[in-house]
C-alpha cells in the first residue's frame, strides 16, 4: 500500500491543473482559445491585456497542461490542449452557473435584458425545414478557424450594414462564443430593432466543436464471443 506522503504528491500533481483556474484572466484566455488558436499578441489584443501579462498567464496554462504551444517564426501560437481541456473548461463554466448565484447575477448584469433563445436540437430541426437562418456574429478569423455547419459569417460590427443579405421571411438565429458572450445578445436586439424575428442559440462554437467530435467519433468495436467458441 502506498504511503500518505506519496498520496499527497499525487494530489498535489493533480492540483497543478486546478490552480490554473484560480485566475479570472486565465479563464478569459481559455474562453478565447476555445474559439481558435492564437498567437500571444493576438490573445493580448483580444483580451485587452498587455503582451507580457498575457504571456505569463499562457505559460501558467501550459504548465498545467491546459494549452499547447508551437513556435511560428518569431511568434508562439497557443491552442487548447484537445477535447479534454475544452470539456474541462466548459464543465467548470456550466457548474459555476448552476451552483453559484453570484455567477448568474454577474452574467445577467453583463449581458443585459434577456432575449429569446433556442436550443441546439430545435435549431437543427428548423434549419433542416428551412425555417431559420443561422449567423455567426464572432470576428471573421474565429469563424474561419471553425464554425457550426450551415452558419453564415456576419460579424456583429457588420450586421446593420448587411441586413439586406438576410431573408426577410425567415427567423434569424445568432450565435457567438457561448452563453457568456454578449455578441449574440446584441445581434438579436439589433435584428429586433430592424423588425426582424431573431433568437440567440443558447450554446456557442465550443459546444459545437464537442458535438461535432461526438458525432464523428467511431463506434467502439464489439466482439462476437460466439464466433470464438
Amino acid at each position: 500500500m502506498g504511503s500518505s506522503a506519496a498520496k499527497s504528491v499525487l494530489f498535489e500533481a493533480i492540483a497543478m491543473m486546478g490552480k490554473a483556474f484560480a485566475s479570472p484572466v486565465r479563464l478569459e484566455l481559455l474562453d478565447l482559445l476555445a474559439q481558435a488558436p492564437r498567437t500571444v499578441d493576438e490573445i493580448a489584443r483580444a483580451s485587452g491585456q498587455s503582451t507580457a501579462n498575457t504571456s505569463q498567464h499562457l505559460q501558467a496554462l501550459h504548465a498545467a497542461g491546459m494549452v499547447t504551444r508551437a513556435r511560428e517564426g518569431t511568434s508562439v501560437r497557443y491552442a487548447l490542449a484537445g477535447k479534454e481541456a475544452l470539456s474541462l473548461w466548459l464543465a467548470l463554466r456550466d457548474a459555476s452557473v448552476a451552483r453559484l448565484a453570484e455567477v448568474e447575477r454577474a452574467a445577467r448584469d453583463y449581458l443585459g435584458p434577456e432575449v429569446d433563445t433556442i436550443g441546439r436540437d430545435e435549431l437543427i430541426a428548423r434549419m433542416r425545414a428551412g425555417e431559420v437562418v443561422l449567423i455567426d456574429v464572432r470576428p471573421r478569423e474565429e469563424f474561419d478557424a471553425g464554425h457550426i455547419d450551415g452558419a453564415r459569417s456576419i460579424p456583429l460590427a457588420e450586421l446593420e450594414q448587411r441586413l439586406a443579405e438576410l431573408p426577410a421571411d425567415r427567423e434569424i438565429v445568432a450565435y457567438c462564443r457561448g452563453p457568456f458572450c454578449a455578441y449574440a445578445h446584441q445581434a438579436v436586439r439589433t435584428l429586433n430593432t430592424a423588425g426582424r424575428r431573431a433568437q440567440r442559440l443558447r450554446e456557442g462554437w465550443p459546444e459545437g466543436q464537442l458535438a461535432r467530435r461526438r458525432a464523428t467519433k467511431p463506434a467502439p468495436r464489439t466482439i462476437d464471443r460466439r464466433a470464438r467458441s
